[in-house]
């Protein structure tokens, strides 16, 4: 059986690879136009990968 794993990315690793900075990622989740993090711990927050990498893909021009 195959199953997709996703992983947690931390804001730092969020930053390098969409190469947004911390502002512009936490206006844009206010505005909606990027993935919210999800709690993972009582002082903890991530993202999903697969919401950064849905977010990107869909950031592309049809046939890139």
């Amino acid at each position: 059986m195959t199953e997709n794993i996703d992983r947690f990315l931390r804001l730092q690793e969020v930053l390098h690879i969409t190469g947004l900075s911390c502002a512009t990622v936490y206006r844009r989740m206010k505005e909606g136009t990027f993935p919210k993090q999800v709690r993972i711990g009582p002082n903890s927050v991530a993202w999903r990968q697969s919401a950064i990498a849905k977010w990107m893909f869909d950031l592309s021009p049809v046939g890139d």
